[in-house]
């Protein structure tokens, strides 16, 4: 299983100052401290110590730097524990609490610790809002764990191979009789494995593995946002002893548009009109991610008018109906205007003024609420 996103477990944003992060520690610190859960000590201590390790990180400037890139894999290698750890059932749980000192290891013990599934990595992709919406392919380098090329993944040398040890005979376990008890404890030669390779691989020293920079191509469907992601069966580190490699987790971060907002499957813009356009109507040049439209804006348009431009915004990547372009529109006072213009301007709002309420609606209904709000407090 993987691990959380950092960012998720602290519950901040991507760009959190130190102090943000100082700041969420605390507080998810104070919430999960075991101390303060007695009732529910066990998951309390959990989280609080998923806080912890990704308020270690994150407030490392190098770290967070490589976790920023690399997600998991660029911290933390081994992608924390023993992959495959609770898919087991109580027999497994038993076993490896229990064989130990009774001698009843459940059968994967009788040969060696049974080889470990290599583990998940994850990978933070950027991409632009047009590349989400449109979908697009690219290459990423992901440091990894792979099989070692000259060994085959063995981990001995070429022409060689592993021997079965001879101190535990191949079960990875050694048994000790003391008193009334036979403790049963990992095998000090071959460490559990139940193998002894004697001639090591020089490229890789025995370990089958190798870390190494791995180019992959990624195909990201149209429509993607920012916390989807897309899984790469076996594209993880490599397992150990011949086991089959983890899965490897591309997960999406959509940056910041110049122009566009996306709401779910919507996208938002705001367009600046003039005051002559408001007033009398007329039509603008819109944007959208296919080009440009023209937006027809009726006469007499207040500022913050939503139009809504249908089938314009983003297709679902699970398929459905494409989003909405929405388009906020906001009158712009005018700027380093003449003498000239400015007589005008003001001969422009004396006859305005002069027809009353005529012109001025929302103006005459303000006036008349404040009135009312001055008579109620001097009352």
């Amino acid at each position: 299983m993987s691990k959380r996103d950092y960012y998720e477990v602290l519950g901040v944003s991507r760009d959190a100052s130190e102090a943000d992060l100082k700041k969420a520690y605390r507080r998810l610190a104070m919430k999960h401290h075991p101390d303060r859960n007695t009732g529910n000590a066990e998951e309390s201590e959990a989280k609080f110590k998923e806080a912890k390790e990704a308020h270690e990180i994150l407030s490392n400037a190098k770290k967070r730097a490589a976790y920023d890139q690399y997600g998991h894999a660029g911290v933390d290698p081994s992608m924390g524990g023993r992959p495959g750890a609770g898919a087991g059932g109580f027999e497994d749980i038993f076993g490896d609490v229990f064989g130990d000192i009774f001698g009843g290891g459940g059968g994967g013990r009788r040969g060696g610790q049974r080889a470990q599934r290599g583990s998940d990595l994850q990978y933070n992709l950027e991409l632009t809002l047009e590349q989400a919406v449109f979908g697009t392919e690219v290459k990423i380098r992901v440091p990894t764990q792979v099989n070692c090329k000259t060994c085959a993944g063995s981990g001995a040398k070429k022409g060689t191979s592993a021997t079965t040890c001879t101190t535990c005979g191949g079960a990875g376990q050694v048994r000790m009789q003391q008193g009334f008890f036979a403790v049963q404890q990992t095998c000090p030669q071959c460490r559990g494995k139940g193998k002894i390779i004697s001639s090591p691989c020089p490229d890789c020293h025995g370990q089958g593995r190798k870390q190494e920079q791995k180019t992959l191509s990624v195909k990201v469907p149209a429509g993607v946002d920012t916390g989807d992601r897309i899984r790469l069966a076996g594209e993880g580190e490599a397992g150990g002893q011949g086991a089959p490699s983890g899965d490897l987790y591309v997960q999406m971060h959509v940056k910041e548009h110049a122009i566009f907002s996306r709401d779910d499957n919507d996208l938002h813009c705001e367009m600046p009109i003039s005051i002559g356009t408001a007033t009398l109507g007329g039509e603008i040049e819109v944007p959208t991610l296919n080009g440009k439209l023209r937006l027809k804006i009726p006469s007499e348009t207040q500022t913050g008018k939503l139009f809504r431009m249908r089938g314009k915004g983003v297709k679902p990547v699970r398929g459905g109906m494409t989003g909405d372009l929405l388009c906020r529109v906001h009158v712009e006072t005018p700027v380093k205007l003449s003498n000239k213009q400015k007589d005008l301007i003001r001969d422009f709002d004396k006859s305005i003024q002069q027809a009353g309420q005529k012109h001025s609606p929302k103006h005459a209904s303000w006036g008349d609420r404040m009135k009312a709000f001055f008579d109620e407090l001097k009352a």
